[in-house]
């Protein structure tokens, strides 16, 4: 015998119909990949399927075993008996359900031509004694344990057994084994050497059915941006924004996961005045808080919710709660954003006269984006929203000027670039909640001045605006430096700030970096550097200061108490017109807070007061 070796699973032949008055509605489940019925191709290598046999199943008579002529194909006249419920998978891990008393049918199926062995456990039940070879076209040689709840198909490559559940209400496992050893026993066939696990199903064996409709722990009730048949378990992340609709799609599943089948009212309701509609496909937009249909809530039939806004352009946090026949099925909190309301303006630089050059180290959020300053847009609400038309970040470089009455000849225009405007309101996208905006100094302009920004709603016309201060200012042309105290105790923090003037005498600008040109030395004795060496990127903030932060030594034997001075030079700058500054402080171990100062002026005072003695004394010799 050929040991080439199969690659199978397990499979269930499912009842699809139930007589009256056992169970109102029981709905088969639905073809699959792993599926194998009349509508789905014969699979064309060697496996173990799972299958749904025949357009209908039967309850009352006894389960249908496959022909023993023909092709694979014979498998579809084949049914299980009282067969309630089969999942999808395929493998090691399948679960089925089936009334007390009931017979499932399992089979491999295999195009192969070599004979293989096929070995069956089971931890209930029993195994029926037919057996069938479908490549053999005719019963099959097998054995069984005299419990009958194992047993092994010792030649075929297509084979089909039956499993009688019992009438023992309980979970039951069923495993089987596959071997490729020359003419095998029920032992070989079943043993770690021999037989190979690739298939298993746990059967839980019920004495009643349950009754139909939906099952909330097993249905799907899910948000998303449009309708669809098919929803996912999880909702969406997306916000949804001014003039848009949520939509919450449903898939309704019944006691053993299959669609549900039952007819019934849905009943939508949404609180603050949003407005509600129910249908399937394309969903027209509701026109009132609550909406009633009778349908199953299953694919093509009343299966999505769209949720909108009560009043156009203003925002609204709804609770969605639907019903079937009364049965609370689920509730969905949605929030539909409003148009801009307010803007907020913040990160604002300092720029160079005569252009509105800007660079990226100035935002430094990871956009590279090269901008002046952040807007952001908020609804009425306070939810951030985004520019452009209907607010879903298109086009929205457009929206945003100057009002006419700031422009002047220090400052000419704002602009959000192309590019450069917000297109996200997500959390774990915060650079792009906000739009980078520019604005733009005169030629041979300084100065500070108050500018007001518009944002003019595209698809509204509504106009807000924000206001805030310019200025110009030229380069670095020299500096200060200073420490932000004059005396530091072992294991402070010590902040020093540079003051950077433009040729002016006026703050420099934020745009262009005081260390462009030269290495910048900074040698304070006694401390050590926590910021970073300021390099050709770094750039002042807004009033053109830059602080750099120290710490006193933390080394006591390194560190002497008395007074230091340190050396603050930017070589490109003291090379032109600046001076390299001195920054004078003191230390102190924190141990002996006595200066030498304090000393000596202590002894004066001591020698004093021995003077004074002596001459007391002196008196008082003479008057004797």
């Amino acid at each position: 015998m050929s040991t080439k070796t199969l690659r199978k699973r397990i499979s269930l032949v499912a009842v699809t119909a139930l007589t009256a008055g056992v169970l109102s509605v029981v709905a088969a489940p639905a073809a699959n990949a792993n599926i194998y019925n009349s509508s789905n191709a014969v699979p064309t290598e060697s496996r173990l399927n799972v299958a749904l046999v025949g357009a209908t199943g039967n309850l009352t008579g006894a389960a249908v075993t496959p022909s023993t002529t023909g092709s694979d194909i014979a498998f579809t006249t084949s049914k299980s008996h009282a067969l309630l419920y089969k999942d999808a998978s395929s493998t090691t891990a399948q679960t089925a359900t089936v009334l007390a008393g009931g017979t499932l049918v399992l089979y491999t199926l295999s195009h192969a031509t070599t004979a293989t062995s096929v070995g069956y456990t089971a931890t209930g039940g029993s195994f029926g004694t037919t057996v069938y070879d479908q490549h053999a076209n005719a019963a099959a040689t097998g054995e069984w344990s005299s419990d009958k709840r194992t047993m092994a198909v010792l030649s075929g490559t297509a084979t089909a057994v039956t499993w009688a559940a019992g009438t023992t209400a309980g979970t039951y496992t069923i495993n089987s084994y596959l071997s490729t050893a020359s003419a095998p026993s029920i032992e070989g066939v079943l043993t770690a050497t021999n037989g190979t696990l690739f298939g298993g199903i746990t059967v839980t064996v019920v004495s009643t059915a349950a009754t139909g409709g939906p099952v909330v722990a097993n249905s799907t009730c899910s948000t998303n941006t449009a309708a669809t048949n098919s929803p996912s378990t999880a909702d969406t992340t997306s916000a949804f924004m001014n003039g848009e609709s949520a939509y919450v799609n449903l898939a309704l599943k019944d006691a053993y996961l299959a669609t549900n089948a039952t007819e019934g009212n849905i009943v939508v309701s949404a609180t603050n005045g949003a407005l509600v509609n129910i249908g399937t496909g394309s969903v027209a937009a509701g026109t009132g808080s609550t909406v009633v249909a009778y349908g199953k809530g299953t694919s093509g039939d009343d299966n999505s919710i769209r949720v909108s806004q009560g009043t156009a352009g203003a925002p609204v946090t709804t609770t969605v709660t639907i019903s079937f026949n009364g049965a609370t099925i689920c509730t969905k909190t949605v929030t539909l954003r409003g148009v801009p309301s307010t803007m907020a303006i913040s990160s604002v630089s300092s720029v160079a006269p005569g252009n509105n050059t800007a660079t990226a180290s100035w935002l430094a959020d990871g956009t590279n984006r090269d901008a002046h300053m952040y807007i952001q847009l908020k609804d009425s609400a306070g939810n951030t929203v985004l520019p452009g038309t209907g607010n879903n970040g298109t086009a929205g470089d457009t929206e945003f000027s100057i009002d006419s009455a700031s422009v002047t000849n220090l400052i000419s225009a704002v602009v959000v670039d192309s590019g450069d405007q917000a297109t996200s309101v997500s959390s774990s996208a915060l650079p792009w909640n906000y739009s980078a905006a520019k604005y733009t100094c005169g030629s041979n302009q300084y100065g500070t001045q108050k500018v007001t920004v518009k944002h003019t709603s595209a698809s509204t016309g509504k106009v807000i605006t924000s206001t805030f201060d310019a200025r110009c200012a030229g380069a670095a042309y020299t500096y200060t430096a200073s420490f932000d105290k004059a005396s530091y105790v072992q294991g402070e923090i010590a902040t020093l700030t540079v003051k950077f003037l433009d040729s002016k005498g006026n703050a420099a600008n934020s745009v262009t970096s005081p260390s462009a040109t030269g290495t910048t030395v900074l040698s304070v004795p006694m401390m050590t550097r926590v910021s970073s060496l300021p390099g050709s990127t770094t750039l002042t903030k807004a009033d053109g200061s830059l602080a750099i932060t120290y710490t006193v030594s933390l080394d006591t034997a390194g560190i002497t108490a008395g007074g230091y001075n340190g050396i603050i030079d930017f070589p490109g700058l003291t090379a032109v017109a600046a001076t390299v500054q001195t920054v004078s402080y003191k230390l102190t171990t924190g141990n002996d807070t006595t200066s030498n100062a304090d000393v000596l002026k202590s002894i004066v005072a001591l020698i004093a007061s021995i003077n004074k003695q002596i001459q007391a004394l002196q008196k008082l010799i003479l008057k004797r």
